[in-house]
């Protein structure tokens, strides 16, 4: 027994010893590692994030440019697959740019706000099972670099730091666009991370822990993407608009702010921005694949076949795959979907989103209380309440798009371009009066004219 399991055996002898033990057993597997082996994961994680943005950035540019009939990088090294790259070095070279209005040690400081948080998230992802599974140089140990009982929490604590680093680019720019992308940036991120979080608890609730590799073990044999359908419609929903990403990309919107909160930025900089998206796309989707599609696990027909896909190296494979997979929904989403307006994007959020993430959160509470009561019939409640979720979750999206028919106009006041005593252009919503037609001639003024003699007009 590990030695965080022992204290439990004692005073949690009651219903909850069994699972409290089990989590700080599985947690016992971390902190054992030589500070050597903890360096060398640190620096895979890091290596791994900016190899798989590379990559997914020249995805990016060619699955959209297929969708557009065009053809895409293919200038830099084969099939352009060293187009991200040569950006990079592009950005490193152009001068850096400060705006002379700006508060500098804020608009130095907010890039690098920006992208550690993305990064720090990325500590607790398991790529395989926590028990000492490989073997690095000699030593036994998880392929993780680290995990916590409070993983969850850890994410959306370094999911919200993040958002600092946007307001700050916004405010220190000293411009207006920048600080109105940076406003509505943070209004985004921080609606859209409460839909997050109630997701996050339905999978704690339902799971018992807090911990990625306890979740991913709870997910043995059916996905929580199966068991917890709406929570995962509605994670990935949020994790787009988290992410600031099309059709969510309202702080960046063109012809509305320019480029957002980061317009005023340049160089190395403006690419520590563009760098902290990718990677907070990358972390997301690699959330996704922890809490809802099995994590490292093997997907459903390689699984029941191969004992030894769940092994070894291989779970690396699977949820390298699930990320792959993920950041493709993220393209197609860009390539496919227009921008939503600002107040539709709010009030998905904030009226559908949010009370169908709480609805359904009293279900799986009360679904996970019976089961501890002992019922069997827990997953006849989720099969049943997962459809009812769906539908009303779809019922809620579709009221919400659907048109509705304007309401009249209310009749303008009559316009009287000369009321104040000389001709002045009606404004928008006025009209002119219409021009009186000419008075219709009676049969004795038509008689009068008839006979008048011509040279009296002369």
């Amino acid at each position: 027994m590990s030695p965080l399991a022992a204290p439990l055996a004692g005073p949690l002898a009651g219903p909850l010893a069994g699972p409290l033990a089990a989590n700080a057993e599985t947690l016992g597997f971390f902190g054992r590692d030589p500070w050597w082996l903890v360096l060398l994961k640190a620096v895979f994680c890091f290596a791994f994030l900016v190899g798989t943005v590379l990559i997914a950035i020249v995805w990016e540019r060619k699955v959209v440019a297929w969708m557009q009939l065009r053809i895409g990088p293919n200038r830099h090294g084969p099939w352009g697959l060293l187009q991200s790259l040569a950006d990079g070095v592009k950005l490193a070279l152009k001068e850096d740019l400060v705006v002379k209005g700006a508060d500098k040690a804020v608009y130095v400081l907010a890039p690098i706000v920006a992208a550690i948080p993305a990064f720090m998230a990325f500590a607790v992802i398991p790529f395989g099972p926590a028990g000492n599974e490989v073997s690095i140089f000699g030593t036994r140990t998880p392929l993780q670099l680290t995990d916590l009982p409070i993983a969850l929490l850890y994410i959306l604590a370094t999911a919200s730091v993040g958002i600092y680093g946007i307001v700050l680019a916004g405010w220190s720019s000293g411009s207006t666009y920048p600080l109105l992308g940076g406003i509505r940036s943070s209004a985004q991120m921080i609606s859209y991370e409460i839909a997050m979080g109630l997701s996050f608890a339905a999978v704690f609730i339902y799971s018992g822990s807090m911990s990625t590799s306890e979740i991913v073990a709870s997910q043995q044999p059916t996905w929580f993407a199966v068991l917890l359908p709406v929570s995962f419609i509605v994670y990935v929903i949020a994790m787009v608009g988290e992410t600031n990403r099309a059709p969510f990309d309202l702080p960046e919107a063109e012809g509305e702010l320019v480029g957002g909160f980061n317009t005023e930025y340049s160089s190395l900089k403006f690419a520590m921005f563009m760098l902290a998206e990718y990677v907070n796309m990358v972390t997301v989707s690699a959330v996704a694949s922890t809490l809802f599609l099995g994590g490292w696990r093997a997907p459903w027909p390689i699984s029941t076949f191969w004992e030894g896909a769940n092994h070894g190296w291989w779970p690396m494979l699977w949820i390298v795959l699930k990320i792959q997979l993920l950041l493709f929904f993220f393209i197609w989403l860009r390539g496919t979907l227009p921008r939503l307006r600002y107040d539709q994007f709010m009030k998905l959020g904030w009226k559908v989103l949010i009370p169908v993430s709480l609805v359904w959160l009293v279900m799986v509470a009360t679904v996970r209380a019976l089961r501890n009561e002992g019922y069997d019939f827990a997953n006849v409640v989720l099969y049943v309440g997962a459809p009812l979720g769906a539908v009303l979750l779809v019922a809620l999206v579709v009221d919400l798009v659907r048109k509705k028919p304007a309401p009249a106009p209310e009749p303008a006041p009559a316009f009287d371009p000369m009321a104040g005593g000389y001709p002045v252009p009606p404004l928008p919503g006025q009209e002119l009066p219409p021009v009186p037609r000419r008075r219709r001639r009676t049969p004795q003024l038509q008689d009068a004219l008839n006979g008048a003699d011509p040279s009296e007009g002369s």
